[in-house]
């Protein structure tokens, strides 16, 4: 990763106002970036984006994907150099729920986003953030690799894969595979679980563990064996920024679809998950077997990311253990009323610093 790179630099990120967005916006403005944001109002109440004063940063606009004459304005006014698309209906159990919406969002959203890219000349590198639910899930011990066929059972997933799809076929059709000399890379980027502080997304387990926490009671678990992938948001955010930096100096070559995951070892059971954010957080994190019916969800999900590691320089810097310590820290604070944008960029500094110097410079 080189913080240089992005100094000065006209990013646009869809989605901002979201969790992962939030902290990526953040992350971007502490590299000197001339960044953009275009997302719907706030997902959530509490929201990381209002906590932290993200849009003190930034210049926001507040739309839908599915809008395409106000997305295309917004492109327009900020001539971007760089592109990240996180919008998205990110949950399983609401996609059952509203599989219309999740659909229009997750798979035209994409192609609003990729059709307006075609008339915005000025634009390098595009990155796509999917989600590792975007493999046909063979509900064995496999980690997944990007050549794995995609797939998905439950709407949210399917959508997912629809997503790879329309990334590739734009990218066959109108960007560096259609013509080796076009200047726009365009990746997809499938990321794993991830945790941190500033996360209030409903049905999701840390929120919702926290939520239990402060207001005394037990969370119910749906599925305390399913086994995921859990890694820091700071981890696949900066797999992100690689990815972009070697799409915007070598688009032809990178314009893939790229895995990035925790290590093999941080891939374990909700239910170690939940014992070991009690260890940090204290004997008041308590949850509870659920044993209502629910809909369908994976039981195993892991990725193979030597992929990223190999040709990007990209590896994971925190474990689980770092990666809950980080989170809970940042919810007491919030408990105690503290400064959380402060925490935030503090921890945004303290990972980026512990940067091995090898990553820092393939990177």
């Amino acid at each position: 990763m080189n913080p240089e790179f992005w100094r000065g630099k006209r990013v646009f990120l869809t989605g901002h106002t979201g969790f992962k967005g939030s902290w990526l916006s953040l992350w971007l403005q502490v590299l000197g970036a001339d960044l953009m944001g275009y997302s719907l109002e706030l997902p959530t109440e509490p929201s990381l984006f209002v906590q932290a004063a993200v849009e003190r940063g930034m210049k926001s606009v507040f739309g839908d994907v599915l809008d395409m004459a106000r997305l295309r304005q917004a492109y327009r006014d900020h001539q971007p150099e760089l592109v990240f698309h996180l919008a998205a209906q990110s949950l399983v159990r609401r996609s059952y729920l509203d599989p219309v919406a999740t659909f229009a969002t997750n798979v035209m959203g994409t192609v609003h986003l990729l059709e307006v890219v075609r008339d915005c000349p000025a634009v390098r590198a595009v990155v796509i953030v999917t989600s590792d639910k975007c493999y046909e899930n063979e509900e064995t011990l496999k980690a997944y690799r990007e050549t794995d066929r995609l797939g998905g059972f439950d709407p949210y997933s399917s959508s997912k894969a629809a997503a790879e799809l329309v990334t590739a076929s734009y990218r066959n059709s109108f960007f560096v595979n259609a013509n080796d000399q076009s200047q726009t890379g365009v990746s997809s980027a499938r990321a794993g679980n991830v945790i941190g502080g500033g996360d209030w997304t409903p049905d999701a387990l840390v929120p919702d563990l926290v939520r239990a926490i402060l207001g005394g009671k037990d969370v119910p678990i749906r599925n305390p064996h399913a086994i995921r992938p859990w890694q820091h948001v700071l981890e696949p955010l900066r797999g992100y920024l690689v990815l972009a930096e070697h799409l915007h100096d070598e688009p032809v070559k990178y314009s893939q679809g790229w895995n990035f995951g925790p290590e093999t070892s941080d891939a374990v059971p909700v239910s170690e998950f939940l014992e070991r954010f009690r260890t940090f957080w204290g004997p008041s994190a308590q949850w509870r077997i659920d044993g209502d019916h629910h809909p369908h969800e994976a039981q195993y999900l892991s990725l193979d990311c030597m992929k990223a590691k190999s040709q990007l320089g990209w590896h994971p810097q925190w474990n689980l253990d770092r990666a809950l310590e980080a989170t809970v820290r940042w919810y007491k604070a919030y408990q105690q009323q503290q400064d959380v944008r402060a925490l935030v960029l503090e921890q945004i500094h303290s990972y980026q610093n512990a940067l091995r110097p090898t990553a820092m410079r393939q990177g």
